[in-house]
């Protein structure tokens, strides 16, 4: 998120990027404090969540996308508003909010947003669990609907032990799904996901151990990389698959083929992202799971609580796939 710095030498601790590659990379830094530019908000912040994006992103495996050095990753944070620019309502400072401060910005002790990508926060909801659902719920949401999901339908859930995946589960079961499937790493992740609503476990591979292969009328894949072409087998005639993600890295080129393979069982294929939803729909959505989630409706899973300062080891510990739901970054 772009804005003005102060002139006076104010700084704050946050975490930039040396070098992309290894979690070693990353160090922490005083950066001079920002300041509101016109219709943002300055916010202190209390909880940043480390995302699957910030590893792809500070491992530098983005293709032809590049970042500078020194960049501050994270975009999403939780805290309380101390200042404003202009065009913003003093009503906002001192409200505790979810911010989106874009592609960067939001591993620091304060940070900017614009107002149209902020939403406040119940009085019952933890900084910490907002920062677990804030991206994550919208992303499940809209990508269920992406894949035209309804009532009485099968949805498997590829990846599901991030906060993507785990968000995806609760609502498809709470949306009357008739089987919710999930793949994961363990036994012990998939009792957790079986007690948010998944009905079926399965290894990383789609595999249970029985010789019956289940098929699904919707695969939401947060995972992509080279085994995604497998799934297409896990779709049942007039399937859909959505793409929401890509932490295993980019699908084969010639994943396309394994489509026109299974030509006469009409399946679909399509990515999602959130940007093609507009601001005002998101936000709603954004502000009514976090309703939900202060009446208890909706879990958000946190792994662990780390300070800002040992945000290179919450990164060791995504990439070593340690993490089920999310690391979240406190000061």
């Amino acid at each position: 998120m772009a804005s003005a710095t102060r002139k006076d030498g104010i700084t704050v601790r946050a975490i930039a990027i040396r070098t992309y590659g290894d979690p070693s990379g990353m160090e922490v830094v005083d950066v001079a404090e920002p300041v509101a530019g016109p219709g943002q908000l300055l916010i202190e912040t209390e909880a940043v969540g480390v995302g699957g994006v910030d590893a792809v992103i500070r491992r530098g495996t983005l293709g032809s996308i590049g970042f500078a050095e020194g960049l501050i990753p994270g975009s999403e944070i939780a805290g309380r508003v101390i200042a404003i620019g202009d065009g913003v309502e003093s009503g906002w400072i001192g409200k505790r909010v979810w911010a989106f401060t874009g592609v960067g910005g939001a591993y620091a002790e304060r940070a900017v947003a614009r107002l149209s990508d902020v939403t406040a926060l119940p009085a019952a909801l933890s900084s910490t669990d907002a920062v677990a659902l804030g991206t994550a719920g919208p992303v499940a949401h809209f990508a269920l609907a992406h894949a035209r999901f309804a009532r009485g339908e099968s949805v498997l859930v590829r990846g599901a032990a991030g906060s993507i995946g785990i968000t995806a589960v609760q609502l498809a079961s709470a949306a009357g799904a008739s089987r919710v499937g999930v793949t994961t790493s363990s036994s012990e992740r998939g009792r957790q996901l079986m007690a948010l609503g998944a009905t079926a476990v399965y290894d990383r591979s789609g595999v249970d151990g029985s010789t019956a292969r289940a098929t699904f009328d919707v695969v939401l894949d947060v995972i992509g990389g080279a085994d995604l072409p497998g799934f297409f087998d896990r779709l049942s005639p007039n399937g859909r698959m959505v793409l929401v993600g890509v932490v295993g890295g980019y699908p084969p080129a010639d994943f396309g083929m394994s489509l026109m393979s299974a030509f006469q069982r009409s399946l679909s294929f399509a990515t999602f992202s959130l940007d093609t939803v507009s601001v005002p729909e998101r936000n709603r959505m954004r502000a009514d799971l976090f309703e939900g989630a202060a009446r208890g409706e909706l879990t958000a899973v946190v792994h662990d609580v780390l300070p800002l300062d040992e945000a290179a080891d919450a990164h060791r510990r995504m990439d070593a796939g340690e993490v089920f739901g999310r690391i979240v970054l406190t000061l």
